[in-house]
């Protein structure tokens, strides 16, 4: 078995289909055809009236409080961006521990995250970790405040 066994295999998959073939004149009418589909009038009017336009604030559906879950999701998260040289959003007063940097930055709410919520209809809504009230549950087991 030498080089010229080598050369004579092939390295391309067994199971790959056969690229298509691209006829020479095929791409250029596409591209002349999409400028004249969409009339003058909708280029940049209307698309920019859309844009200016601030979001419609729905009233929102789920509880304001943050579940147990996006706690720990949370804290797990910032603890690992932390772990890994993120910049720290409070000023340390002797922490090294990442999980207890998350969680002072918690109570200060500090955390720069969004939380997605879904809801049944296929819908979402976004809250910001500074806009939820967040239960310090384990006080309560310890006996704290």
């Amino acid at each position: 078995m030498a080089d010229d066994d080598y050369n004579d295999m092939d390295m391309g998959y067994e199971d790959e289909p056969p690229e298509p073939e691209i006829e020479e004149g095929a791409e250029k009418e596409d591209a002349d055809n999409n400028n004249e589909e969409i009339p003058d009038t909708f280029i940049g009017t209307e698309a920019e009236e859309k844009e200016e336009q601030a979001p419609v604030e729905r009233p929102r559906r789920t509880s304001k409080y943050m579940t147990k879950y996006e706690r720990a999701r949370i804290l797990g998260t910032r603890a690992l961006q932390i772990s890994m040289n993120a910049p720290v959003m409070v000023e340390l007063e002797g922490e090294t521990d990442p999980l207890e940097i998350a969680m002072k930055e918690l109570r200060e709410r500090k955390i720069p995250f969004t939380i997605r919520r879904y809801l049944p209809d296929g819908s979402y809504e976004d809250w910001g970790v500074d806009e939820l009230i967040v239960e310090d549950s384990w006080k309560r087991q310890v006996g704290g405040d």
